[in-house]
């Protein structure tokens, strides 16, 4: 074998990993192609020699399907639709198709994505407030695939490239809009507690009312699930208590619209007797009554922040490693804020 030949050298490792793993060459090869008819105490064999030969698929040599894999943890809300509108702008420039798959809410795919994916052989994978296990990451790298999270929901990982917002600040501006205007008894309805994004804004909530000299009141902040629903349910809870906040950070649009229901159940008036901000700035947030004061976090540009940082990775023009983007949010200030009731 010539050292400077690289299919000689390819084809030699690809029939020492055969060797090892006990099977033939073919095999290996439907393993590195998603192909689903190899005995998965097999495909394990190979793909932990693939790992350790730090075997990669050339580009030049592998055919891409014109795609970009788009997997959500969850598609159900007007947020996902930020996301796609964002990856498809950048995907029609490029010629590509958007393949959309969902992990039924587990914020890691699963090993069937993973080789549904191989088998495709895309430009790139973004995930959306998802990762991928050590299997899964060697399983995209061994292909050539290149992936961002966009938003990830914990650590991404070592070199693992991703896309996120300034939570922290939008939760920081958040409550001090609201210390601003007077309001001293401030709750607060969180996301997920295992999602960065959600501990991150509650962190910027108390940021505000500790630099204000206010206490924070763990009784006012209330877990939430993102969706109109746990907001509706923490609301009836922070609304019905004695001495009730007068005014509350929802976490996102979704808990906030949930929030409104319940004042409206609860024969609050927005903003006379409660001040409601929540986050994300969806479209229908300048829609309800009264419109809502939010934070803007810029869905559709982080989207195509994502979109055009994987193929750049796919394309080579930028180092993978360690990158990490992270957009500005801003404070866009509606009607349903306003000074404390007397």
């Amino acid at each position: 074998m010539k050292p400077g030949n690289s299919v000689e050298a390819r084809t030699a490792t690809l029939a020492e990993i055969a060797r090892e793993a006990g099977v033939s060459a073919p095999t290996v090869s439907k393993v590195l192609n998603g192909r689903a008819d190899v005995a998965p105490a097999t495909r394990s064999r190979v793909e932990e020699l693939l790992r350790d030969h730090g075997y990669r698929r050339r580009r030049a040599e592998s055919t891409r399907s014109p795609l970009i894999d788009l997997v959500f943890h969850e598609l159900e809300s007007a947020w996902a639709m930020e996301v796609i509108r964002g990856v498809e702008n950048v995907a029609r420039d490029e010629g590509l198709s958007v393949v959309l798959s969902e992990s039924a809410g587990r914020l890691t795919p699963g090993r069937t994505w993973a080789d549904q994916v191989a088998a495709r052989r895309p430009y790139g994978v973004i995930l959306v407030l998802s990762g991928l296990d050590e299997s899964g990451r060697a399983l995209l790298t061994s292909r050539s695939v290149p992936f961002v999270v966009m938003d990830p929901a914990g650590d991404p990982g070592d070199g693992v490239p991703s896309i996120g917002a300034t939570n922290w600040h939008g939760g920081l501006a958040a409550t001090r809009h609201l210390v601003e205007l007077g309001h001293t008894r401030i709750g607060a309805i969180t996301g997920p507690s295992q999602m960065m994004c959600s501990r991150a804004r509650v962190d910027g909530y108390r940021a505000a009312l500790e630099t204000a000299g206010l206490p924070v009141d763990a009784g006012l902040i209330l877990p939430g699930t993102f969706h109109h629903e746990s907001g509706y349910r923490a609301g009836l809870e922070l609304l019905r208590r004695p001495d009730r906040p007068t005014a509350v950070f929802a976490g996102n649009d979704l808990q906030a619209l949930g929030l409104y229901e319940a004042a409206r159940e609860l024969g609050l008036r927005i903003p006379e007797d409660l001040s409601v901000v929540g986050f994300d700035d969806l479209p229908v947030a300048r829609w309800v009554g009264p419109p809502l004061t939010t934070v803007r976090q810029p869905l559709t540009e982080m989207a195509e922040a994502a979109a055009k940082l994987v193929l750049e990775l796919g394309r080579q023009e930028r180092p993978g490693a360690g990158t990490r983007m992270e957009l500005a949010t801003s404070l866009v200030v509606r009607s349903s804020t306003g000074a404390p009731p007397a």
